[in-house]
C-alpha cells in the first residue's frame, strides 16, 4: 500500500524542482504525488502537467479552477486520495520543499511504527536539526505561536509546518467540511481532532516529530503584513470552533461517498 503527498501549489512555476520531484516518485514506488493546482495564474499547471508525462503512474494532479487558499488545494488533495484503493497513508508538504523527502519519509516511518494517526513535522521541538528562517520569519512565527497555544490549549510546539501524514480513515473526521481560514487550516484540523479524540486522548494518538531540515524559501506567500490579520482569524477561529460549536456532529465517522464529483465545474482531475 502506498502513502499519497499531496502537494499545493500556486504561482509555482518559478520555484518548483521539478528535476526533486521527478526523482523521488521514480525512485520511490510505494509514494504517489498529487499535486493540486490553486488557480495558478503563471505557467503552473502546464509545468505540472510535464511533469506527470514523466512519471504518468505516480503523479496526480487536480487543478482546483479558482484561487482559494492552500486549505482548499489540501483538502481537494485529500478527498482524491481518499478514493483511491491503493493508498492508506496520506500526507501533505510545501511545493518549495521547505521541508525534504528525507523527513517526510520519517514522519510515514514513525506513523506506521508508532501505531499513530497522525505524525507533523516540528520546527520547535529540540531537534538537532537544520532549521533556517529569516530574521522577521522568525519573530512573526513566535508571535502567531502564542495565540496558537491559547486556542488549542494543548502541548503542541508548532501547528504551522507544512509537513503532515495521517492514516486514510481519518480523512472524513478532518476534511468533510470546508475549513474556515484559507491558510490557518491546520489549527482547524487539530481542533477537530481533539473534537473527535476528546481532550485526554488526543495526544496519545499523534506525534510531534522534530524535523532534521527546515529552510524558509524566499517569496513564500505570508508576509509581515500577516502579523495582523491572524490573530484576528485565529480569533474567529476559537469563536467558531468553542462558542458556536462547529462541526458539533464530528464524532459521527462519515461513512459515505467522500470524493470529487468528476462533473464539478471547480475542479478536474487528471489522476
Amino acid at each position: 500500500m502506498k502513502t499519497g503527498i499531496i502537494i499545493p501549489c500556486y504561482n509555482e512555476e518559478k520555484r518548483l524542482d521539478q528535476e526533486a520531484f521527478i526523482s523521488f516518485i521514480q525512485q520511490n514506488k510505494d509514494y504517489h504525488l498529487c499535486f493540486v493546482n490553486d488557480g495558478s495564474k503563471d505557467n503552473t499547471l502546464e509545468i505540472l502537467h510535464k511533469m506527470k508525462d514523466q512519471a504518468p503512474d505516480g503523479i496526480s494532479i487536480v487543478d482546483v479552477k479558482k484561487n482559494s487558499g492552500k486549505a482548499t488545494a489540501v483538502r481537494a488533495g485529500a478527498r482524491f486520495f481518499y478514493n483511491e484503493p491503493h493508498i492508506s497513508f496520506i500526507g501533505f508538504m510545501d511545493a518549495d520543499l521547505s521541508t525534504d523527502f528525507r523527513d517526510f519519509k520519517d514522519l510515514v516511518k514513525t506513523l506506521k511504527k508508532e501505531n499513530k494517526i497522525l505524525v507533523f513535522g516540528s520546527r520547535n521541538s529540540g531537534g538537532n536539526g537544520k532549521i533556517e528562517r529569516n530574521f522577521m520569519r522568525t519573530v512573526l512565527s513566535n508571535f502567531i505561536k502564542q495565540f496558537i497555544l491559547l486556542i488549542l490549549a494543548m502541548p503542541i510546539r508548532d501547528t504551522q509546518c507544512g509537513a503532515k501524514v495521517f492514516t486514510k480513515n481519518i480523512v472524513p473526521i478532518l476534511y468533510q467540511d470546508a475549513f474556515l481560514s484559507r491558510w490557518l487550516f491546520d489549527v482547524e484540523l487539530f481542533l477537530r481532532l481533539k473534537k473527535y479524540l476528546g481532550k485526554n486522548n488526543i495526544m496519545n494518538k499523534i506525534t510531534e516529530q522534530p524535523l532534521m531540515r527546515w529552510v524558509h524559501v524566499e517569496d513564500s506567500k505570508l508576509s509581515t503584513k500577516d502579523a495582523i490579520i491572524i490573530p484576528i482569524k485565529l480569533a474567529q477561529i476559537w469563536m467558531n470552533y468553542n462558542v458556536f460549536t462547529v462541526n458539533n456532529t464530528v464524532r459521527n465517522l462519515y461513512t459515505g461517498t467522500f470524493k470529487i464529483n468528476d462533473a464539478s465545474t471547480e475542479y478536474s482531475i487528471a489522476a
